[in-house]
C-alpha cells in the first residue's frame, strides 16, 4: 500500500530525528503538579521467556536478581512522596510483573499505604492464571492484562511461548477462570505475524469473542533494530500490505454488523458491549501511555513523559540498585519533546483516541491545528482520512483509522529505538542477558 509506505517512512524519519538520548544532570524526576493526580507506571523487567519481538527492558528471570530489584523498586516509589506526587492509579508492566507474586503484592500494599490508590492494573502471562496467583491478586488488582498474542499453537511455538505459557486451548480455559477475579480482564493480542493467515486471525477473533474478556487490544507487530534479526529468524519478514487487510478484518469482526460484540475505544482497543443498563465502571484503556498524557515511571528501563521531556531510566540492574541505594532515582538520559514535535505528539494521541477536539487543540497551543500542522492535515485530507472535519472536531474514516495506526506504530518503533540507545551502554554480560540468555540462566 503506497500510502502506508510513504507515511511509515516520513513518520520514522521524523521520530528518528526527534528521539535522541542526551545526558542529564538531574538525579530525580521533576516535582509534581500539586493540582493533578497521576498514574504511576512500574516496570518489572523479568520474564520466563524472552519473546523475539519485544524490545522493552527485559531479563531472564533469576530470583537472586529479582528479589533485590523489587526492594529497590519500593524505595524508588517512596521517593515520589517527597516530590509531591498524588498517585491514583498503578500500572505494572514488563517483562512479567507477576513473575514473583509475593513481591508484587507487597509492592502494591506499600503503594496503597502511601498513596490514594483507586485502581491497580497488572500485566501477566497465561501460565499465571492459576489459583494461588489469582487469589493473591483478588482485591489488590482491578484490571489484569494478559499477554496472549495468539491462540494458534503453531504461532505460539514460533514465539517460544507454547511450552512455558500453555496451548491456545489451555489459555482459553484459564481466561474463563480468571474473569470473575477482576473488574476487567484485557486480552492482549498481536496481529500481522508473517506466518499468520486470515484463517488464523478469524480463529483468534472468535476465541476473543467467546472468552468473556471485558476488553481486548489488537496491536500490530512492530520492530526495532535490536529485535529485527531475532524476529525475522523466528517469525519471518513483516508484510505491511497484509497489515492493512488484517486491520480491516479485526475492526469489522469486532465492531461491525447490526449487533456488534465490542465497541471501538481506541484504534486498537475494544471494549465488550454490556447488556443495557449494566455499568462499565469507567473501563480504563489498558494502554497506560494513552490514558495519561504525563506520568512518572519507575524501575529499570522505564520512560517518564513529564514537562515535554522523556526521562529514561537505566537499563542496568546493577546500576539501578546502586542508584536507589545512594538515594537517587534511576534516571540515565532524557530527550525533549517540545514545540512542533509536542503538537504532533498530542495530535497523534487524540486521533488514536478516534477524535481530535479542534478547540481544545487551539486552547492548548494557541494556534489552530491547520496552522500548526499544515503538511500533516493536507496529507490526511488528500487520503480522505477524516469522516468529520469541521470547526469543532476531526474524526476518522476507515482508511483514516488505519493511517493513524501506521503513525502510532511508527511512534512506538521510535520509542524502541530510544530504548536501544539506553541499552547500548550496558556491559557485555547484561547485554547478553537481554538477547542471548541461554548460557546465563537455568
Amino acid at each position: 500500500m503506497l500510502k502506508e509506505r510513504l507515511l511509515s517512512r516520513i513518520t520514522a524519519d521524523m521520530i528518528k530525528k526527534q528521539l535522541r538520548l542526551h545526558p542529564l544532570e538531574e538525579t530525580h524526576m521533576p516535582k509534581a503538579d500539586p493540582n493533578r493526580s497521576y498514574m504511576l507506571y512500574i516496570h518489572i523487567p523479568f520474564c520466563e521467556v524472552l519473546c523475539p519481538y519485544c524490545s522493552f527492558n527485559r531479563y531472564p528471570f533469576q530470583e537472586d536478581l529479582a528479589r533485590p530489584y523489587f526492594e529497590s523498586l519500593r524505595k524508588e516509589m517512596l521517593m515520589l512522596t517527597e516530590l509531591g506526587y498524588d498517585i491514583e492509579t498503578l500500572y505494572f508492566g514488563g517483562g512479567t510483573p507477576t513473575v514473583m507474586i509475593d513481591e508484587l503484592c507487597e509492592t502494591i500494599d506499600v503503594a496503597k499505604d502511601n498513596f490514594n490508590i483507586k485502581e491497580v492494573s497488572v500485566e501477566t502471562n497465561p501460565n499465571h492464571l492459576i489459583g494461588p496467583y489469582l487469589e493473591k491478586m483478588k482485591g489488590r488488582v482491578q484490571r489484569l492484562s494478559v499477554g496472549v498474542q495468539s491462540f494458534n499453537n503453531d504461532l505460539l511455538k514460533q514465539m517460544d511461548r507454547y511450552h512455558k505459557y500453555g496451548s491456545g486451548e489451555e489459555i482459553l480455559e484459564r481466561l474463563a477462570e480468571a474473569n470473575p477475579y477482576f473488574t476487567s480482564v484485557n486480552v492482549d493480542m498481536i496481529f500481522n505475524f508473517p506466518t499468520q493467515t486470515e484463517d488464523i486471525l478469524f480463529d483468534d477473533l472468535e476465541k476473543v469473542s467467546l472468552c468473556g474478556c471485558r476488553q481486548t487490544t489488537f496491536s500490530p507487530l512492530y520492530k526495532s533494530n535490536a529485535t529485527m534479526k531475532k524476529l525475522e529468524q523466528a517469525l519471518g519478514v513483516i508484510d505491511y500490505d497484509q497489515e492493512y487487510r488484517y486491520y480491516q478484518i479485526i475492526d469489522g469482526v469486532l465492531t461491525g454488523g447490526k449487533d456488534p460484540i465490542f465497541d471501538r475505544e481506541t484504534l486498537w482497543t475494544f471494549n465488550r458491549r454490556l447488556p443495557e443498563g449494566q455499568d462499565d465502571q469507567g473501563l480504563m484503556v489498558e494502554e497506560y501511555a494513552v490514558s495519561y498524557e504525563e506520568y512518572p515511571a519507575i524501575g529499570s528501563g522505564a520512560i517518564t513523559p513529564l514537562n515535554h521531556t522523556l526521562f529514561v531510566n537505566t537499563f542496568s540492574l546493577k546500576e539501578y540498585n546502586e542508584k536507589i541505594a545512594s538515594g537517587k532515582m534511576s534516571l540515565m538520559g532524557k530527550t525533549k519533546v517540545g514545540g512542533r514535535n509536542f503538537e504532533r505528539y498530542w495530535f497523534l494521541l487524540q486521533l488514536y483516541h478516534l477524535r481530535l477536539d479542534k478547540k481544545a487543540f487551539k486552547e492548548k497551543f494557541g494556534i489552530s491545528v491547520d496552522a500548526a500542522l499544515p503538511a500533516e492535515m493536507a496529507f490526511l485530507r488528500a487520503c480522505r482520512a477524516f469522516e468529520k472535519d469541521n470547526v469543532d472536531e476531526l474524526t476518522l474514516t476507515p482508511i483514516g483509522r488505519y493511517l493513524v495506526v501506521v503513525m502510532y506504530r511508527q511512534f512506538l518503533s521510535g520509542l524502541n529505538n530510544l530504548r536501544e540507545q539506553a541499552r547500548s551502554v550496558l556491559s557485555g554480560a547484561e547485554s547478553q542477558l537481554q538477547f542471548e540468555p541461554d548460557n546465563y540462566c537455568n
